[in-house]
C-alpha cells in the first residue's frame, strides 16, 4: 500500500492548493474546480472556513477538503472596542460595565420598594422605633435618587448602543473623513485602517499553505487572493517556485457590499489592488468581467474565461436519489411551477417573483436557496401569506451540485429576475446555465449580457427588472406556450459548451502552461 501511494503520488501534476471564504458547500463553482482538477490528475486540497465551531474534513472526489475555524477579532470596528466620546460623549466604555451598571440599578429600585414595604407590613422586623425612623428618612431621598440614577444609566447604555451602532454602520461624516484620509495617506495599503478583519483570513489560512507546499495557488476570489499572494511571495522567498491564479468571481466596485458602510468598498477595493500584480494568471467568468479587470489592475494578458456552468448529468451509483421538487412542495405534476434557485436577497428580485403571485393564479414558486428558514425566506413566505397566496410559495433546500441539473427540471419556468447592479450586467450566471441544463423556458431580467443571450437563442422571455407586472406578463406568455421556448436546447451544440466539463478543459490547460516543467515530467514518465 505504501508503494502505491508513493506511485501516485509521483505521478502526480503538481500540487494545488485552492482557497475559498466560505464553507465550501454550496459553492458550486468551487467544488466542481476541485474535484475536477483532482480527476486530471492535480494533487488538490480545498481550503474553506467555518464561521463557529471546529473545523472538519472530507473527500470531494480526489480532492481534499478541509475547513478552518475562523476567528475573527480585528473585525470588530473602533466602536465596538473603545469609548465615542465624539459620537456618543456620554456612552459608557464598550464592555461589561454597562449591563453590570443596568442591573445594579434595578438591584437597588427593587432594594428600596422592599425596605418601603417591610416598614408597612412588619415594621417589627426592621429595627428599633429609632432605626425605623431613620429608613423612613433615607427612603424618602433613596426613592427619587434611584430613580434618577436608573433613568442616567439607562440613558449611558441606551448612548452606547447608539455609538455601537453608528460605528458599525460607519455611514457619518467622521466615517467618510477617516476613508478618505487613510486612501489618501496610504493608497492601496490603506485596507490594513479600512478592513483590518482582512488579516483573520490571514492568520487562519497561511500556516495551513504553507504547510501544504503547493505548486499552484488558486485564490477564489478578493479575500483569498491577499492571501494566496502572501503565501505565494513567502514560498518563493524561501526558493519554491509557486504560481498564483486568482479566480475573480465578480467585479468588486460593482457589488452590492456585504456590510453596507463607507469602509467596504474602498478597504476591500484597495487590498484587492494591493494584491492583483502578484498573480500569474487571472480567471473570471464572463469576458465582459475579464475587460473590466484588465482596464482596472492593467493586467498584461486577458483573463481566462471560465463559465460558471453545471456538470453534464451522470449516473453517481453511490449518490442519493436526486430529491423530487414537485413532491417536495406538495404538488402534482399538472400545476404550473416557477422555481428561483440561487443566494436570496433583495438585489436578486426574490421580492419581485412574491408580488406578482396575485397575479399568476394557480401558479406556484418554488425558491431553491441555502437555509430555509432564514429571516429573509420567512420574510418573503409571510408575505405571500398576506397577499393570500402563501399556499403557492415554497422555500426547499439546496441539493448537491450534481443533483442540480436533474432537480430543477421538474420546474415549468427558471426565474432570474435580478435588479441592475453592474455584476447583474455582465455575466451569465450559474442558474442561467443550470436552468439551461434543465431545459427549462427562462423569464429573465433586462440585464445586458443575460438579456442579449437569451433573445438571441429564444430559450425565455426578457422582463423589465422590478416591474412586477411585466415579470407576471413573461411568466404568462412562457407558460402558454413552453415547448416553444424548450426547442431552443435542440440547437446542435448549445449546450455542449454551457458544460463545466467544456470549462474543466479550459481551467487544466491553464495550470499545465504555469508549471510546464512539472508537465514536461509528467510526460517523460
Amino acid at each position: 500500500m505504501e508503494t502505491q501511494e508513493l506511485g501516485n503520488e509521483r505521478h502526480r501534476r503538481g500540487r494545488v492548493v485552492m482557497l475559498v471564504d466560505n464553507k465550501v458547500e454550496g459553492d458550486s463553482r468551487v467544488q466542481k474546480a476541485a474535484e475536477s482538477m483532482a480527476a486530471a490528475g492535480w494533487d488538490v486540497t480545498l481550503l474553506g472556513l467555518v464561521r463557529s465551531g471546529s473545523g472538519r474534513s472530507w473527500k470531494l472526489g480526489d480532492a481534499d477538503v478541509r475547513l478552518l475555524p475562523l476567528k475573527t477579532p480585528l473585525a470588530k470596528r473602533h466602536a465596538e472596542r473603545h469609548r465615542s466620546l465624539l459620537r456618543r460623549p456620554l456612552a459608557y466604555p464598550p464592555g461589561p460595565l454597562a449591563a453590570y451598571r443596568r442591573q445594579w440599578a434595578k438591584a437597588w429600585r427593587a432594594d428600596v420598594a422592599t425596605r418601603r414595604a417591610a416598614l408597612k407590613v412588619a415594621p417589627h422586623a426592621v429595627g428599633t422605633p429609632g432605626f425605623r425612623k431613620v429608613e423612613k428618612a433615607r427612603l424618602t431621598v433613596a426613592g427619587p435618587v434611584s430613580k434618577v440614577m436608573q433613568r442616567w444609566v439607562e440613558l449611558r447604555s441606551r448612548q452606547l448602543s447608539e455609538a455601537q451602532k453608528a460605528g458599525r454602520g460607519l455611514h457619518g461624516p467622521l466615517d467618510r473623513a477617516f476613508t478618505a484620509t487613510w486612501k489618501a495617506a496610504k493608497g492601496k495599503r490603506a485596507w490594513r485602517r479600512l478592513e483590518p478583519a482582512l488579516w483573520d483570513y490571514e492568520l487562519t489560512y497561511g500556516k495551513e499553505i504553507d504547510a501544504l507546499e503547493p505548486d499552484l495557488i488558486h485564490a477564489n476570489d478578493f479575500r483569498m487572493l491577499g492571501v494566496g499572494a502572501r503565501a505565494a511571495v513567502r514560498a518563493r522567498a524561501a526558493g519554491r517556485q509557486v504560481k498564483l491564479v486568482w479566480d475573480a468571481h465578480e467585479f468588486l466596485p460593482g457589488v452590492r457590499p456585504w456590510e453596507d458602510n463607507a469602509h467596504w468598498i474602498p478597504g476591500n477595493t484597495a487590498h484587492e489592488s494591493e494584491y492583483a500584480p502578484y498573480a500569474d494568471a487571472v480567471v473570471t467568468v464572463s469576458e465582459g468581467l475579464g475587460d473590466l479587470l484588465r482596464e482596472r489592475h492593467s493586467l498584461k494578458a486577458r483573463p481566462t474565461v471560465v463559465l460558471n456552468a453545471p456538470d453534464r448529468p451522470v449516473e453517481r451509483p453511490d449518490a442519493e436519489p436526486t430529491p423530487d421538487l414537485r413532491e417536495l412542495c406538495g404538488i402534482g405534476p399538472d400545476v404550473p411551477l416557477v422555481v428561483y434557485s440561487g443566494s436570496p436577497g433583495p438585489q436578486r428580485g426574490l421580492g419581485d417573483m412574491v408580488e406578482a403571485l396575485p397575479q399568476l393564479d394557480g401558479v406556484h414558486m418554488a425558491f431553491v436557496v441555502p437555509n430555509p428558514a432564514a429571516a429573509y425566506i420567512k420574510g418573503l413566505l409571510a408575505r405571500a401569506e398576506e397577499l393570500g397566496a402563501g399556499d403557492r410559495l415554497h422555500a426547499v433546500p439546496y441539493v448537491p451540485h450534481w443533483q442540480v441539473v436533474p432537480f430543477l427540471s421538474a420546474a415549468d419556468v427558471g426565474c432570474i429576475p435580478i435588479h441592475h447592479w453592474p455584476n447583474h450586467e455582465i455575466a451569465l450566471i450559474t442558474k442561467f446555465f443550470e436552468y439551461s441544463h434543465a431545459r427549462l423556458p427562462l423569464v429573465v431580467s433586462d440585464v445586458k449580457t443575460m438579456s442579449e443571450v437569451t433573445r438571441s437563442t429564444g430559450q425565455g422571455e426578457v422582463c423589465t427588472a422590478e416591474d412586477v407586472a411585466d415579470l407576471a406578463r413573461a411568466i404568462k406568455q412562457v407558460l402558454a406556450d413552453p415547448e416553444h421556448y424548450r426547442a431552443a436546447y435542440d440547437k446542435p451544440g448549445l449546450l455542449d459548451t454551457w458544460t463545466w466539463e467544456a470549462q474543466a478543459e479550459v481551467l487544466d490547460g491553464l495550470y499545465s502552461n504555469l508549471l510546464p516543467d512539472r508537465e514536461k515530467a509528467e510526460n517523460r514518465r
